[in-house]
């Protein structure tokens, strides 16, 4: 009899790293997942990021901002090294959510290629991200396997 994985519900501006059998949830509402897993090595990491969206005004990416989502981004890439020091074949699947008609897409964009050139840099290889508009998504990510499930 298979036993059901454990789950951990990753909080937004968060990052959990999972070794083993783990399934990391997160609700995208304005929001960016970053999923990294090794394919060999049975680890990953789930990164929640989300946009601060203020009235009707566009969202503007500041320096402050997007250094503070690489510091994040970085330190969620080198604890999951620390936890699988033999992990060598890093991929990365990145979900986002907007609310409908929203404003944010230009910031979310340049926040989503960010994000792509750092983990190309740390060695890993990167799917194209998967954004949608309207309802918030529901995010199952299971690293031992490389699953990503979205509703």
């Amino acid at each position: 009899m298979a036993s059901t994985p454990r789950e951990i519900v990753v909080a937004p501006d968060r990052f959990e790293i999972a070794t083993g059998d783990v399934v990391l949830r997160a609700e995208l509402q304005s929001a960016i997942a970053v999923c990294v897993y090794d394919s060999v090595d049975e680890a990953g990491a789930l990164l929640h990021l989300r946009f601060v969206l203020r009235g009707n005004k566009p969202t503007d990416v500041t320096d402050t901002t997007l250094a503070t989502e690489l510091l994040l981004l970085d330190r969620c890439v080198q604890s999951l090294r620390e936890s699988a020091p033999s992990a060598r074949d890093l991929q990365a699947k990145i979900a986002a959510h907007l609310p409908e008609g929203s404003l944010a897409m230009d910031a979310c964009e340049k926040v989503l290629t960010l994000v792509a050139h750092y983990l190309r840099d740390a060695g890993a290889s990167v799917s194209p991200a998967d954004i949608q508009l309207g309802s918030p998504r529901r995010l199952q990510f299971r690293p031992s396997m490389g699953w990503l499930q979205l509703r």
